[in-house]
C-alpha cells in the first residue's frame, strides 16, 4: 500500500516540476522567484529540472537583483527536490516557510539549519533524507505537513517543540532509526501512520491534549514496547502499555513488540489495524467479550500461527487476516459461522486446520470463506467453558501453557482432583495435554490443553 502512495506522490511531483520550470532569475548558482514587487520579497526555488543543486549551500538572508536588495522569506515547493548530492543546507532567519516536498528524495542531506523564524514546514519537506541523522525544530514552528519525515532511516531523535498542535499522516511514517520522541502536551491530533515503521522506538507517551490518533499511528514498530497515555486524558487509555479507548472497550493499537497478548474482558471489539504489522505475534486468543474485528486488525502478522475466535464475534472486517501466512490452526467457536471477508491467502486455505464446533459441518461449508479451507476438523468445544464477566481478567491456553490475566492465587486440578500448580504465577507450564479445572481467586473455569 505504502508503494502504491509513494507512486501516486511521485507522479504529483513530476506533474509539479512542469509548473515551477519558470524561474524568474539566478544569482550565485540560487534559483529565485520574486513573491512580492512591492515588499520585495523572494523565494528559493529551482531550474525546472531535477538535481540542479549539490554540495553545502548557504542560502543568502538578502540579494541584490537588478538594484533592488530583495529579502528571502521562503523555500518554496520542491526547490531542493531529488537533489542527491546535496549535503548540507543553511536557512537564514529571514524565512518564514519551508514549502512542500523541500528536501524531497535528497538522500545526501547529513544537515540543515531550522531557523526560529520557521513557522511551518511543509508536505513531504524532508520525504526520504535517508542520510538525515538529527533534526531541531524550533518553537516558531505550529504545523508540521503529511510526509514530513517520511523514510528518514537514520533520524534517531525529534524533540517536538509545544508550539506544535498536530502531527501530521505518516510524518515519521519509516524512520527505523528513530530511538526516542517527546509528543508535547499541546499536540491534540496524530495522524495515520504518524510512526508507523519505525522500528527502533521502544516506548511513547500520549499526553492529556491528544483527542485524535489515526490508525495504524504505531504499525510495525517492532520494539515497541509500551504505549502509555496519561490518566488524565479523557479519550484514550493505556493498561499495562496498551491503547485502548478511554472505556477499555475498544483495542486501539498493540505495540508490535509486546508478543503476550492477554486482553481484559471489557474489550468488545478489535479495532482496525490494531495488530498491524505485529511480525513477532505466535497466537492470539480472542476473549468471549469481544463481537467484532476490524478490518486489517491482523494484517501482516506473519509470525501468527494460532488465533482462537471465540462464539461472540458477530463481525470480520474485510483483510483481518491480510498476508498473515503462517497459519497454521484457527480454532472458530462460532456456532453459526458469520460471511466475512478476512482475506485467508492461498496457503493457509490449503495447509492450514479449521476446528469448529461439532455438528456445524454443513453450515459451515456453506459460508464464505470457511467453506473454502481444505482441511475442515469438528471439534467439542462444551469441555471448554467460555468466560466474560464483567471486570474479571482473561484465562487462556496459549503454546501449550495456561496464561492468568491477574495476581490472584491461581490453583489447577486435573480430573482426579489432584492440585497440579499452586502459585501466583503469570503462565502455569509443563502440564500434559487433557482437561483442567483452574481456579484464579474466587473464579473456577475448566480448560483444556
Amino acid at each position: 500500500m505504502n508503494k502504491v502512495i509513494k507512486l501516486i506522490m511521485m507522479l504529483a511531483v513530476l506533474a509539479s516540476f512542469q509548473r515551477l520550470a519558470a524561474y524568474d532569475f539566478k544569482l550565485d548558482g540560487i534559483y529565485y522567484n520574486i513573491l512580492s514587487e512591492e515588499d520585495q520579497t523572494v523565494e528559493v526555488t529551482n531550474s525546472g529540472y531535477s538535481k540542479c543543486y549539490s554540495g553545502e549551500i548557504i542560502l543568502p538572508s538578502r540579494i541584490l537583483w537588478n538594484s533592488k536588495t530583495y529579502k528571502v522569506t521562503s523555500i518554496g515547493d520542491g526547490a531542493f527536490c531529488w537533489c542527491s548530492a546535496l549535503t548540507s543546507v543553511a536557512i537564514p532567519s529571514s524565512v518564514t516557510s519551508i514549502g512542500n516536498r523541500v528536501f524531497d528524495g535528497c538522500s545526501g542531506l547529513t544537515n540543515v539549519t531550522i531557523p526560529s523564524s520557521v513557522t511551518s514546514i511543509g508536505e513531504s519537506a524532508f520525504d526520504g533524507c535517508s542520510a538525515l541523522t538529527s533534526v531541531t525544530i524550533p518553537s516558531s514552528v505550529t504545523s508540521i505537513g503529511d510526509y514530513a519525515f517520511f523514510g528518514c532511516s537514520v533520524l534517531t531523535s525529534v524533540a517536538i517543540p509545544s508550539s506544535v498542535t498536530s502531527i501530521g499522516n505518516r510524518v515519521f511514517d519509516g524512520c527505523s532509526g528513530l530511538t526516542n520522541v517527546t509528543i508535547p502536551s499541546s499536540v491534540t491530533s496524530i495522524g495515520e501512520s504518524a510512526f508507523d515503521g519505525c522500528s527502533a522506538l521502544t516506548s511513547v507517551t500520549i499526553p492529556s491534549s491528544v483527542t485524535s490518533i489515526g490508525v495504524c499511528a504505531f504499525s510495525a514498530c517492532t520494539v515497541l514496547k509500551d504505549i502509555n497515555v496519561s490518566q488524565e486524558n479523557s479519550t484514550y487509555a493505556s493498561i499495562d502499555g496498551i491503547l485502548y479507548d478511554k472505556g477499555v472497550q475498544i483495542l486501539i493499537q498493540w505495540p508490535g513488540g509486546r508478543n503476550d497478548v492477554i486482553l481484559p474482558v471489557s474489550v468488545t471489539s478489535i479495532g482496525e489495524f490494531a495488530f498491524e504489522g505485529c511480525f513477532g505475534l505466535t497466537s492470539v486468543t480472542i476473549p468471549a467479550s469481544v463481537t467484532s474485528i476490524g478490518e486489517f486488525a491482523f494484517a501482516r502478522c506473519s509470525g501468527l500461527t494460532s488465533v482462537i475466535i471465540p462464539a461472540s464475534v458477530t463481525s470480520i472486517g474485510r483483510y483481518a487476516f491480510y498476508r498473515c501466512s503462517a497459519l497454521t490452526t484457527i480454532y472458530c467457536r462460532m456456532t453459526e459461522p458469520i460471511e466475512c471477508d478476512p482475506y485467508f491467502s492461498d496457503n493457509v486455505l490449503m495447509e492450514a486446520t479449521l476446528y469448529i464446533p461439532r455438528g456445524c459441518r454443513e453450515v459451515y461449508e456453506k459460508t464464505t470463506p470457511w467453506r473454502n479451507f481444505w482441511n475442515i476438523e469438528e471439534m467439542d468445544y462444551s469441555d471448554v467453558d467460555e468466560i466474560a464477566e464483567n471486570g474479571v481478567e482473561s484465562i487462556c491456553v496459549e503454546n501449550g501453557r495456561i496464561v492468568i490475566g491477574g495476581d490472584a492465587l491461581t490453583e489447577v486440578f486435573n480430573l482426579q482432583g489432584t492440585c497440579v500448580y499452586h502459585g501466583y504465577g503469570p503462565t502455569v507450564d509443563d502440564l500434559s495435554s487433557g482437561i483442567y479445572i483452574v481456579k484464579n481467586g474466587d473464579r473456577i473455569v475448566k480448560i483444556r490443553l
